[in-house]
């Protein structure tokens, strides 16, 4: 990755959040191997730099946040990630989700619904040189149908409820992670497509995100 400097301490201290990810039980190495390349400062106005090796989310433009570290990597951990994969990431933000992704060799194909994010984080990713990570503005509850079926769905966003057009255009033995809003919590499901169309759920734990919305602005 090109533009913007990444420094000996800058990599110090992403060595030092990935073995307090390791600490806090993430154990897929592969995950903490493609957070230890992305430089996560170069995602952060200069201004917040101090807070990118954090583990803690942190507000961006539109009223958005890149996510907790953590969660980032617990949510990779479940998609289960393998060199070549075409995933479909529902939620571009910065553009750091997708870029752990594309370390890792999947090709990425990431949808945002807030115009000057898609605009700001696309330019972003071209300034740096990213490769593997297609963006697109649109409505996540429609996916990408053009470009399906995917291997994996990564949604980055707390849906109402699972979106069967998502589900749709998830390949057969694909996997969809979802934060689904369920009561007062937000339950973090793995939903594997099943050989004649209907799925499994398995619930990972609670979580907290922006709520997935219909539409674009």
């Amino acid at each position: 990755m090109g533009k913007g400097a990444d420094t000996y301490r800058h990599k110090g201290l992403r060595a030092k959040l990935v073995d307090e990810l390791r600490k806090k039980g993430i154990s897929d190495e592969r995950v903490l191997d493609a957070m230890l390349q992305v430089p996560r400062h170069l995602f952060f106005d200069k201004t917040f730099e101090p807070w990118a090796y954090k583990d803690n989310a942190f507000p961006i433009d539109c009223e958005q946040t890149i996510s907790q570290p953590y969660t980032v990597a617990f949510q990779t951990s479940l998609l289960d990630v393998h060199p070549g994969d075409k995933i479909l990431e529902i939620g571009l933000g910065s553009g750091y989700q997708a870029c752990v992704l594309a370390a890792m060799g999947a090709k990425v194909y990431s949808l945002e619904r807030h115009r000057p994010l898609y605009l700001s984080t696309t330019a972003r990713l071209g300034q740096m040189g990213v490769r593997g990570v297609r963006t697109f503005y649109g409505d996540g509850f429609r996916g990408l149908p053009s470009f399906a079926p995917f291997d994996k769905i990564l949604v980055t966003a707390a849906a109402p409820e699972i979106p069967k057009e998502l589900v749709r255009q998830l390949r057969e033995g694909g996997i969809l992670v979802i934060p689904v809003t369920r009561g007062a919590f937000q339950q973090m499901i793995r939903l594997f497509k099943t050989s004649d169309g209907k799925w499994l759920e398995e619930q990972h734990g609670e979580f907290r995100f922006v709520p997935m919305l219909e539409g674009t602005e």
